[in-house]
């Protein structure tokens, strides 16, 4: 996935819907590269480690991969791990980092509202302990790139939209923090690792051996706990993800049939029109068309 941010214009409409999103982005740190690029961002934005920082609105930032530091006013030096939700508090001085050695991948999302401030201001959040560990939610990482999606095709309502998407988002970290998945389960979290790693991987084929040492596991107990778990293959389920992917293309954007092919990760178009139509019982361009109608 290639870097995005966007920082949008909040119009009366908006602020009376008492939910709105001001920015939304990921960006991918690598090891050694300066953080962040401040000429890419509003002013008003701009952070840098010596200076630390102050915002007016609320903001939730989920690292997906890397580690790295979070030091606010009301919190001490704080360790940050893939996994880990972070949020940021108006008027509270802040700043974060990567590590140099592993860099990491972050998605944000800001918001604001007369709805966030009563929400933000229970229990749910803490503005001292700003942490959730949501692990490596397959699920949240839907949601963020849903927001991406959303933003990019500027549909009628979408700012509503978009507050929608948000506040699931908040109300998944919540319940994950409240109800970790497979906590006593230790094969159970490496399968759920593995599924959200799948789920970042939709553009490209992925070897599952190499993976199934990634988590670490060998790749035989790595199979058969997986299928266990899900009721697929790794494969198969890859291959699932990808095709419900390019199902959502095909429905929702004007990219031809090659490109769906490509951004899903098939060399072969008639390869993927073949395993499409086998799976939904209808070719791409028929399924395009059926939509449309």
């Amino acid at each position: 996935m290639k870097n995005y941010f966007k920082y949008l214009n909040i119009s009366p409409l908006e602020e009376n819907w008492g939910f709105y999103v001001t920015t939304v982005g990921y960006s991918k740190i690598d090891p050694n590269e300066n953080y962040p690029n401040n000429e890419e961002h509003p002013q008003n934005h701009t952070l840098t480690w010596n200076k630390g920082r102050i915002l007016n609105g609320y903001y939730m930032i989920f690292i997906s991969k890397g580690e790295g530091v979070f030091e606010s006013a009301l919190t001490p030096p704080s360790d940050i791990t893939a996994g880990t939700c972070f949020f940021l508090f108006p008027g509270v001085w802040h700043r974060y980092k990567p590590n140099l050695q592993s860099g990491w991948e972050e998605y944000w999302v800001g918001f604001n509202g007369f709805y966030p401030e009563q929400l933000m201001n229970k229990d749910l959040f803490n503005r001292e302990s700003p942490f959730i560990n949501v692990g490596l939610n397959k699920d949240l990482l839907i949601l963020f790139r849903q927001l991406i999606e959303t933003i990019g095709k500027s549909c009628a309502g979408y700012p509503q939209q978009i507050a929608g998407i948000t506040l699931q988002i908040l109300g998944l970290a919540n319940a994950v923090s409240l109800h970790q998945e497979y906590d006593n389960d230790p094969v159970g979290k490496l399968i759920s690792k593995a599924k959200f790693l799948l789920q970042e991987s939709l553009e490209e084929p992925v070897d599952m051996e190499k993976l199934a040492r990634k988590l670490p596991m060998g790749y035989s107990s790595f199979r058969k706990a997986f299928k266990k778990i899900t009721g697929e293959s790794p494969n198969q389920y890859h291959l699932n993800l990808r095709l419900s992917r390019a199902k959502d293309l095909l429905a929702t954007t004007a990219l031809n049939i090659n490109e769906v092919a490509d951004q899903t990760g098939f060399d072969s178009v008639f390869y993927f029109s073949k395993l499409f139509k086998k799976k939904n019982g209808v070719s791409p361009k028929s399924y395009r068309t059926e939509r449309n109608d």
